[in-house]
């Protein structure tokens, strides 16, 4: 089968559906599916790669407006591919009107990762235009039925939607070592004979992800400390925060971790926390 993936960017980059659809993507081409994404370069030039059975067209970009990528070319080759089911990430307006109009595909799945939430005046005129490409996609994917039944979109074409969950490759923080844990740990100075409580945040450093709720929290928990991996506009921020705080000592921001270093991460925390509590997070 062929599987057409439509969103703004693929892994190199980070981010949640990003890695969603690598990870889908990947899993579908190892099952021995033809899959391609198709997603923006980051310049104008138009580019293509093979990435672990997946063939990655990035097609060039004009310019970004309001975090949408703008490409002549990515509409064309929406046109020119054929898939057997093309797969459209949402929220992205350009994907989800190129395929609407010049798709070929036999069958459009639509998974929802969130609503349109701060970009209001755009809203206004994405609106008419989403609620008709919901209706017309083959199946949606919702990753939560509370997603479904409080978005203002999904809540009309709920019988429509399935319910599947953001899937995650457990082998892959199976394989990972207690001595990477530790070797992390002794990296922050937490490697002592009685060490304290780690707490771990993974994620990129937006206001929907609700880390500064954290951090205020942190006090009440004296003796934890807080490993905070990723990157984004509001680091220096909640660096400024965690200081003000007096949390300094308390909290560490490592910042990107290469791919590969991510699950040692894991290993050497004793609780993951996501407080995230905004519905732009595309978590669920």
């Amino acid at each position: 089968m062929k599987v057409l993936h439509i969103y703004k960017d693929y892994f190199p980059v980070l981010g949640g559906i990003e890695n969603h659809i690598r990870v889908l993507a990947e899993a579908q081409a190892a099952a021995g599916h033809q899959v391609t994404v198709l997603v923006c370069d980051p310049g104008p030039r138009t580019r293509r790669e093979r990435r672990n059975g997946v063939q990655v067209i990035k097609a060039g970009r004009l310019t970004t407006l309001a975090s949408m990528p703008i490409s002549l070319s990515q509409p064309l080759w929406v046109a020119r591919l054929r898939p057997d089911i093309a797969h459209v990430h949402s929220p992205y307006p350009l994907g989800e009107l190129a395929n609407w109009l010049l798709g070929h595909a036999r069958r459009t799945v639509i998974t929802y990762h969130s609503d349109v939430v701060r970009q209001k005046r755009l809203l206004r005129f994405y609106a008419p235009f989403l609620r008709r490409v919901l209706a017309a996609a083959d199946r949606i994917i919702a990753t939560s039925p509370h997603y479904i039944r409080t978005s203002p979109f999904l809540s009309r074409v709920a019988d429509r939607c399935t319910v599947i969950p953001l899937g995650v490759d457990v082998e892959r923080f199976a394989r990972v070592s207690a001595g990477a844990g530790a070797a992390l740990r002794a990296q922050i100075g937490l490697d002592g004979p009685a060490p304290p409580p780690l707490l771990l945040f993974v994620g990129r450093l937006r206001y929907y992800k609700g880390l500064d709720d954290l951090l205020r929290a942190l006090p009440d928990v004296p003796k934890a400390h807080l490993l905070v991996v990723g990157d984004g506009p509001m680091r220096a921020e909640w660096e400024s925060l965690a200081r003000e705080l007096g949390l300094a000592d308390r909290v560490h921001f490592l910042g990107d971790l290469p791919d590969a270093e991510l699950p040692a991460s894991y290993a050497a925390s004793d609780l993951f926390v996501l407080p995230a509590n905004a519905r732009a997070e595309a978590f669920g």
